[in-house]
């Protein structure tokens, strides 16, 4: 299927004016921050399976930071790496919010499914893509641009928003 029923509310950035929205670039054990990372807004390009050359050469001409559970990989990166040591998703999160001081209010700005750009559409470019009970219990729908992907504000948006607002509080805040 090609819809979800994830979807943050949209919120404006919380970087400085004129500070570039962080982007990242995930290795093969990271694929849940990655999908995290996309619900709250930011551009995180995630690769399953490629050797640490290859990730090293996806770093090259680009600003991406390099995010790994991989020590020497992370090293080898430079200041263009970052090693996480924790193991459970939540402490990632609070690790990569707190290093690049990201917002975890989450923003309709990237598919949770492949990255792409996500853009705001009416019911009717909608119609028939999702069930009818979510078409006349939803007003707001984004597809992505690339995989076209329909996103809304789903019933386990509740879920997605206390993982978030526990980390927004940092640790020992909730279960991890």
């Amino acid at each position: 299927s090609r819809s979800s029923a994830w979807a943050p509310a949209c919120t404006s950035p919380t970087r400085s004016f004129g500070m570039a929205e962080p982007r990242f670039l995930l290795d093969g054990m990271l694929g849940s921050l990655a999908r995290w990372l996309r619900i709250m807004g930011y551009d995180a390009l995630y690769v399953r399976d490629a050797s640490d050359a290859d990730m090293l050469a996806r770093l090259v001409g680009n600003d991406r930071t390099l995010l790994t559970r991989d020590r020497q990989l992370a090293d080898r990166a430079g200041g263009r790496g970052l090693y996480l040591e924790e193991g459970e998703l939540e402490g990632q999160l609070l690790t990569v919010v707190e290093r690049f001081g990201l917002s975890t209010e989450g923003r309709m700005a990237r598919c949770s499914a492949c990255n792409g750009d996500l853009e705001a559409v009416g019911k009717e470019a909608v119609a028939g893509l999702v069930e009818a009970g979510t078409l006349s219990g939803h007003a707001e729908f984004w597809r992505c641009r690339d995989c076209g992907k329909i996103f809304w504000q789903g019933a386990h948006w509740r879920t997605i928003r206390d993982r978030l607002q526990r980390v927004s509080r940092g640790p020992g805040s909730g279960p991890r």
